[in-house]
C-alpha cells in the first residue's frame, strides 16, 4: 500500500438531501477532492498533466455506504493507491467520521490522451511517484 493522504472536509448544506443527510452521490465528491489532495501531496498537479496532454479519468468504480453522514459533520477522507500500471491507477478510500468509516470505495482511474481521449501510458515521474511501496 501506498501513502496515506488525509483530507479534512465538513458537509455543507448543499452536500445533503431535505432530511440533512449527505446525497449519496457527494460521497464520490467527497473522493475526488481526497484523490487531488493525495497528488498535491506527492508535488503532482493536475494542471501539469492537462497541460502535457494527459488526462486522468474514472474508469470503474465501487463504493459501499455503510453509516450516513449528517450536515456539519467533520469527516476525513482517506485516500491510498493499491495498484499503479502503465494507464491506470486504482485507489482505495474511505470517508470517516471519529475514526469510522462511512463509507468506503474503489476507483479506478485511466490515463488518456487530452488530444485523442486514447489510453496512454503514464508518465514517468508520475508513475514512480504514485506507485504503491512494496
Amino acid at each position: 500500500m501506498s501513502h496515506v493522504n488525509e483530507c479534512p472536509i465538513r458537509v455543507y448544506i448543499e452536500d445533503t438531501d431535505a432530511g440533512g443527510i449527505v446525497f449519496y452521490a457527494n460521497y464520490l465528491r467527497f473522493m475526488e477532492r481526497g484523490r487531488t489532495e493525495w497528488l498535491r501531496d506527492l508535488n503532482l498537479q493536475q494542471g501539469e498533466l492537462l497541460a502535457q496532454g494527459v488526462q486522468l479519468v474514472v474508469s470503474r468504480l465501487e463504493c459501499r455506504y455503510l453509516r450516513p453522514a449528517m450536515l456539519d459533520d467533520p469527516l476525513v477522507v482517506e485516500t491510498s493507491v493499491t495498484a499503479c500500471q502503465r494507464t491506470r491507477i486504482t485507489f482505495t478510500q474511505r470517508v470517516l467520521k471519529d475514526g469510522e468509516c462511512l463509507c468506503e470505495g474503489q476507483v479506478h482511474v485511466a490515463c488518456i490522451s487530452a488530444d485523442t481521449q486514447r489510453p496512454m501510458r503514464l508518465p514517468d515521474h508520475f508513475q514512480a511517484a504514485v506507485a504503491p511501496s512494496a
